[in-house]
Order: structure tokens, then C-alpha cells, then sequence
């Protein structure tokens, strides 16, 4: 069964289960794999739903270890790319966090008057319900029952309907019960979708809204995607993972880590594009031994725009003087204001904030500065040296040579996958199933590449 389901992932890129029962059926390939017995399509699904999905990262390790021996593989160089593939998902079923959470302070407010409304009607008895700016579903549920319990409410004695006149606790009881369902709804919302994420689909939680290049309707929409990030090796994937983040650069991470735990050690040089050059993963390349080849999103600006890169005014051009203060063209020092922490930078690093002493009446203040104040500047050295590194790796010879093979190899491979092998969108939903669906698809990408490799040897030959 195993060989069966690797070989229709080889055979067709994406092979349904309604396709492999078909294929066991008439093609002689498939009847020989399955010693012409024809598993019916639930059979098919029922295997790999159960039996691959806990193993899956071991039978493409193991793919990958056989291809190793005998294609040897350099490891060492990593070229990475990432590519958003639309989910099983419905277009506009999209929830955004922000939204909901501007809609649950809302309801909060509502609940406050609802509350107080309560405490005036209940002046009488010395009982006042305490309100706050926040509430939770479980508090409104206890003040529900408690006011339910003095006013001895029955639900089954409501009045509904026209003609009908409801009691003031009615009124109160009913309200009151629809905003801890409210509540409790937008509270659910906020779980799903989390702290990292800014929405997801209904009908599929996993699944986040990205801007996809190509859609439908041509006009650079939102639809919700999953971010694929693929490590090619030798034209082979070596490491797949799928991402909820609708950035590449923190992709990058949870990618190398997923690598260290499939071969037990960290590419020597990881080549990327400028979505993944940021401060964090440059520090953690460092910190793990990894040469320093990713561009970083000025490098296409800085490598061809020789006014941009020369330009005098830029902080990183400025010359500093014997004490070692930094000097502007017009010869003034900046002094530094303070030092704040980098937003988002996970080592707890730090940028310095610089002053220019006096820029009254300078010549050059149209050129330099947009505001009548004295020109602040960010200075962070670090990321400077580590970007000077960066340009001097990527400029080398072997740097070249990489930037080139990085094009080929990475963008290749989605290429194949998504034109030749017409592998575009997402079948299963969930991020397990999607995970589970990707490394069957990756596997038979790596066992297409093989055999094809093979037989034009032997053509050769």
C-alpha cells in the first residue's frame, strides 16, 4: 500500500484517491505494486490518514537518506523559497482579529450600562453587581444565575411573540443572556485565530488570509493560503514545512530547526532571498554556525543605486571625528539621546538614538532633514557590520554562484511543482493534514527527480 501511494505522488504529482483506486483497476504499474488486489478509495484514504500521518517525516527522511547515498547530496548548501498555496477553504469566510476584538470592546461598554441599569433596579435591596472594562464569559454566567435566582425567573413562564407585554426582568434576563453568547462567541474567535495570526478561515481554522500574486479575479485579492518553504538541496527537497505566517521571515526559524531535526545538523549555507533577511535570523545563522548568505531588503537598492548607496546624508555614510562622535556633512557632531530595544528582535538587542547638535542654519537642511527640529538618526551598528558581511558574502565569486543556482534550484522546484505537476492548491484542511499532504507530495517530487536522472543516464549511456 505504501509503494502504491509514493509511486501515484511520483506518477502524477497529486494523486486523488479516487485515481489510485482507478489506476489499480486498469494500469499494469499500479496492479503490479498491489499484487492486483484494488483497495477501494477509502481503503486509500483510511492509510493515509492513519497509518502515514504519525510516520510521514520518517518515510520522507528515509526517501531522502536512500537519494543521499547514492545521488550524494551536498547538505551543506540549502537554497530556501517560500510560496503561498491557497487553501481547501472558502473565499470570504475570512474573520480578523482586530475586528473582532474592536467588537468585543464594544459589547464590553454594552455590558457596563447593562449593569448598571441592573444596579439601579436593584438599589433597593442593597445588592449592586460590580462592573469592570473587561469581562469574561464564565463571571457574566454567574451574575446571569445569581440574578436569575433573586428575581426567581422561570424561562418557561416568558412571554414571546406580538400582543405579548415581557416583565422588566424578562427584558434584563434575555439581554443580558445574548451578550454572554456574544461573548462567548467573539472569546472563541480570538482563541482560534491567536496572538500570532491576524485571521482565519471559517471553514478551515488553520488557515490564514494572504495576497496571493495570481487569483481568480486578477485583482491581488485576499484568500485564505497556507506559506509553503521549501529547502532544495541538488535539485531535491530537502526540508518542507508549512507556515500560518504571511511573512518568509519568520519562516526561516521554524525551517533550519525542522532541517537540525531531520539530519541532525545545520546547513552550512543557507541561501535565501530578501524576504528572509532580517535582524533575528541573521543572529541566529550566527549563533548556529551558519554562513551569512541571505539578502536583506535593501541589498537590490544598495547593489545598483550608486546614489543611493553614496548618498552623504544616509547615517551609515556620516565620518566620525578623533573622539569618535559621529560628524555630518556640514561638520556637526550627533550626540547620543538614549537606546531603545529593537521591536521584535528576539536576543534582546538594541538600537542607539543620535541628536546633531545644531542644525540651525545649516545649508544642506532641505537635503538632510524634513522637519525644523535638530536630525535624529538610528544607529545600529550590529546590523550594519552584519549587512556589510552579507554584501561582501553575496558579491564573492561563490556568492554569485549561489544567487544563480538559488533561482534555478528553489524557484525551479515550485515551478515543477505548481506548472508541471499541476500542484497549486491545497486538497485537506487542517495544518496536520496540509503538512501530511505536503511531505506525499515532496516525497514524489524527489522520487520524480530521481528517476528521471536515471533515465537520462541511461539514455546516455
Amino acid at each position: 500500500m505504501l509503494k502504491t501511494v509514493l509511486f501515484a505522488f511520483e506518477d502524477e504529482g497529486y494523486c486523488s484517491l479516487r485515481n489510485m483506486e482507478d489506476n489499480c483497476k486498469v494500469n499494469l504499474r499500479y496492479m503490479y505494486l498491489m499484487d492486483h488486489e484494488t483497495p477501494s478509495y477509502r481503503a486509500f484514504g483510511y492509510f493515509i490518514e492513519n497509518e502515514l500521518e504519525g510516520q510521514i517525516e520518517e518515510i520522507f527522511r528515509a526517501v531522502m537518506e536512500q537519494i543521499r547515498k547514492q545521488e550524494g547530496i551536498d547538505l551543506e548548501h540549502l537554497f530556501i523559497d517560500g510560496s503561498k498555496f491557497e487553501a481547501n477553504a472558502n473565499k470570504y469566510t475570512w474573520v480578523w482579529r482586530k475586528g473582532t476584538e474592536k467588537s468585543r470592546y464594544k459589547l464590553f461598554e454594552k455590558i457596563t450600562a447593562q449593569l448598571e441599569e441592573l444596579n439601579e433596579e436593584l438599589s433597593w435591596s442593597g445588592i449592586r453587581i460590580s462592573t469592570n472594562t473587561e469581562y469574561t464569559p464564565e463571571y457574566l454566567e454567574e451574575v446571569l444565575a445569581r440574578y436569575a435566582a433573586m428575581a426567581e425567573i422561570d424561562e418557561s413562564t416568558f412571554q414571546h411573540g406580538k400582543g405579548h407585554h415581557k416583565s422588566a426582568e424578562q427584558r434584563h434576563y434575555e439581554k443580558l443572556k445574548a451578550y454572554v453568547k456574544k461573548l462567548r462567541e467573539y472569546t472563541e474567535k480570538l482563541n482560534i485565530c491567536g496572538t500570532e495570526r491576524n485571521s482565519y478561515s471559517k471553514t478551515d481554522h488553520d488557515a490564514t488570509f494572504m495576497r496571493i500574486k495570481t487569483d481568480y479575479m486578477g485583482n491581488d485579492q485576499l484568500l485564505p493560503a497556507y506559506n509553503v518553504q521549501l529547502g532544495v538541496a541538488d535539485e531535491y527537497i530537502a526540508v518542507v514545512d508549512v507556515m500560518q505566517y504571511r511573512s518568509d521571515m519568520d519562516c526561516f526559524i521554524p525551517l533550519m530547526e525542522k532541517f537540525k531535526q531531520l539530519y541532525g545538523f545545520y546547513p552550512k549555507y543557507p541561501i535565501a532571498d530578501a524576504g528572509y533577511g532580517s535582524f533575528n535570523n541573521y543572529l541566529y545563522c550566527q549563533e548556529h554556525g551558519m554562513e551569512k548568505f541571505m539578502k536583506f531588503p535593501m541589498y537590490k537598492k544598495e547593489t545598483t543605486d550608486e546614489k543611493y548607496r553614496n548618498d552623504p546624508f544616509r547615517a551609515v555614510n556620516f565620518k566620525t571625528d578623533e573622539d569618535g562622535d559621529l560628524v555630518c556633512p556640514n561638520g556637526k557632531k550627533f550626540h547620543l539621546a538614549y537606546r531603545k530595544a529593537v521591536k521584535g528582535n528576539l536576543y534582546g538587542r538594541q538600537e542607539e538614538i543620535y541628536q546633531c547638535e545644531d542644525c540651525s542654519g545649516c545649508p544642506h537642511a532641505a537635503q538632510c532633514k524634513k522637519t525644523d527640529k535638530n536630525r535624529t538618526i538610528r544607529m545600529n551598528q550590529e546590523l550594519t557590520a552584519i549587512h556589510e558581511e552579507v554584501l561582501e558574502n553575496l558579491e564573492s565569486i561563490h556568492g554569485a554562484l549561489l544567487r544563480m543556482n538559488r533561482s534555478i534550484e528553489a524557484e525551479g522546484a515550485f515551478g515543477i511543482m505548481k506548472h508541471d505537476r499541476w500542484y497549486k492548491r491545497t486538497v485537506r484542511r487542517g495544518l496536520n493534514s496540509v503538512k501530511l499532504e505536503l511531505y506525499l507530495v515532496s516525497i514524489g517530487y524527489n522520487l520524480y527527480k530521481f528517476y528521471n536522472k536515471h533515465y537520462r543516464l541511461r539514455e546516455a549511456a
